[in-house]
């Protein structure tokens, strides 16, 4: 990977986790368990959180939850899964230790 791409995806998560609603996702993402109510629909938490959840926990509207999510997932930070209507997200907690492997590097 080049330098610039490298940066270029540092500047990308980071600006992902500039917006204090995203980065409380991230957090409530962590500890599913402890931030949202079981999950009917799936067996527990291992696909991630519905986005309604999300949605009703941040009390926001669905569009800029939507918005919020697609650019966690954009920048590599949040894994979506689909069942029936349902889309679920979840931390990708690899991509998070690259980055803060790179961020260690870098600064």
């Amino acid at each position: 990977m080049s330098l610039y791409i490298w940066c270029m995806d540092l500047v990308k998560i980071s600006a992902a986790l500039a917006n204090k609603t995203r980065m409380e996702i991230m957090q409530w993402l962590k500890q599913p368990e402890d931030n949202f109510p079981p999950h009917q629909e799936v067996d527990g938490f291992g696909q991630g959180v519905c986005v309604s959840f999300i949605q009703e926990k941040a009390a926001l509207s669905q569009p800029t939850i939507s918005q919020y999510l697609k650019t966690l997932e954009s920048a590599g930070l949040v894994i979506s899964t689909r069942i029936g209507k349902w889309t679920y997200y979840k931390r990708n907690e690899e991509a998070l230790q690259h980055y803060f492997e790179q961020i260690q590097r870098a600064i």
